[in-house]
C-alpha cells in the first residue's frame, strides 16, 4: 500500500518566497499581514517561478515500485535517499500488483507464484553464500522500495505536472496526487493554479483559481 508522508518543508515558506521575490522588485514596503498570496499568485501568473526555489519540502515515500522510483529519479533537480537492495535483503520483499494484473483471477494466480519463486530463488541464492549486491539481480521491478525525496517548489510543480497527467504511468500519478494533496494544504498559494480533477493532475492556465 502506497504511503506518501512530509517529513519536512520550509518553514513559513509563503512568508520567505515573497521576502526574496520583493527582493526583485525592492517592493518590501507593499508588504502587510496578508499580502503574500497575493505576491505569490502574481508572480506564478507572470511567468517568475524562480523565486519559488527559495522553499522546499521532502516527502517519505513507501510501497511504491522499484519501477515507479526509477522513473522519480530522473528528476535530476531533486534530491533522493533509496532503500538499498545492496545492503538491505529481501527475502520477504512485498510487490505491487498493477490493476490489470489485480482484476484478472487467473493471470493474478500466475502472477503472483511466479513472485513467489523468485523469493525463493533469491533466498537459494543467498543461502548459497551469493552476496545481496548480486543476488538482487533477480528481483523483479514490481518489488515495492523505499525512497525520499527533497525537491524546491519550482521543481515540485514541474514534477507534479507531468507525473500527475493522464498519460503517466498510473502508479507514479497516484503518488503526485498525494503529494499535490499535501503541498496545497501548506503552501496553497506555490500551487493555487493546480488540483485534482479524478484521478489526475491540471493546471489552471487561465490563473483565474
Amino acid at each position: 500500500m502506497i504511503e506518501v508522508k512530509l517529513l519536512s518543508i520550509t518553514p513559513d515558506a509563503e512568508a520567505l518566497i515573497e521576502e526574496c521575490g520583493r527582493t526583485a522588485y525592492l517592493s518590501f514596503s507593499k508588504k502587510t499581514e496578508n499580502s503574500k498570496e497575493k505576491f505569490i499568485k502574481m508572480i506564478i501568473r507572470s511567468g517568475h517561478l524562480s523565486v519559488l526555489e527559495h522553499a522546499s519540502a521532502t516527502f517519505r515515500i513507501k510501497g511504491g515500485s522499484r519501477s515507479f522510483t526509477h522513473q522519480l529519479v530522473r528528476h535530476r533537480l531533486a534530491a533522493f535517499t533509496q532503500q538499498s537492495q545492496r545492503y538491505v535483503s529481501e527475502n520477504n520483499f512485498s510487490y505491487v500488483i498493477p490493476d490489470a494484473i489485480k482484476n484478472n483471477h487467473r493471470i493474478r494466480v500466475m502472477y503472483e507464484e511466479h513472485m513467489e519463486n523468485v523469493r525463493r530463488f533469491y533466498e537459494t541464492l543467498l543461502n548459497n553464500g551469493v552476496k545481496k549486491e548480486d543476488a538482487r539481480f533477480v528481483l523483479p521491478n514490481a518489488v515495492e522500495s523505499e525512497i525520499v525525496m527533497t525537491a524546491n517548489f519550482r521543481e515540485w510543480r514541474h514534477i507534479l505536472e507531468i507525473r500527475g497527467d493522464l498519460h503517466a504511468q498510473w502508479e507514479i500519478r497516484k503518488i503526485a496526487i498525494e503529494i499535490l494533496k499535501i503541498l496545497k494544504e501548506k503552501a496553497p498559494s506555490c500551487f493555487f493554479d493546480m488540483y485534482v480533477d479524478v484521478n489526475q493532475i491540471k493546471s489552471d492556465q487561465s490563473g483565474k483559481r
